[in-house]
């Protein structure tokens, strides 16, 4: 009886992770480690909750449109956003939701340059941009 729900649970993560694994968005994610790595010798790897905590936290240096990720992302980033200064719908953040999230590194980083500076009022750290990723690859 538990190895058979042990199994269906397995099988029940096995889309998501599928989905989740994408070889250009693991490139992405490897280039932001070898710049966090080079930027901080004691870097050990990119989090899902500081990824969340960006994504959630209010800033105050940004446009005071959008303090926040979710000024556009809503609170849930599986669902459909809505840009907070044109009104121009965007689609899921969240990669079960949008398995082409963070797939294009020449969108990945123009989202970020023009997403940081406008939230937090500065570029992104490598860091940041993997944390980022790693908690929208897990939703």
């Amino acid at each position: 009886m538990i190895r058979s729900l042990l199994a269906v649970a397995a099988l029940a993560l096995v889309p998501s992770l599928v989905q989740a694994a994408d070889a250009r968005r693991d490139a992405i994610l490897s280039d932001y480690a070898g710049q966090a790595k080079k930027a901080d010798p004691a870097f050990a790897g990119f989090d899902a909750k500081r990824g969340e905590t960006l994504f959630r936290t209010k800033w105050a240096k940004g446009d005071e449109r959008t303090p926040s990720c979710t000024s556009c992302h809503t609170d849930d980033p599986r669902n459909p956003g809505r840009n907070a200064k044109t009104g121009r719908p965007i689609e899921p953040v969240a990669v079960s939701a949008n398995a082409k999230r963070f797939t294009d590194r020449d969108e990945v980083e123009k989202q970020f340059g023009r997403d940081c500076k406008g939230v937090l009022g500065r570029e992104c750290t490598p860091i940041e941009k993997g944390d980022y990723i790693t908690f929208m690859a897990g939703q």
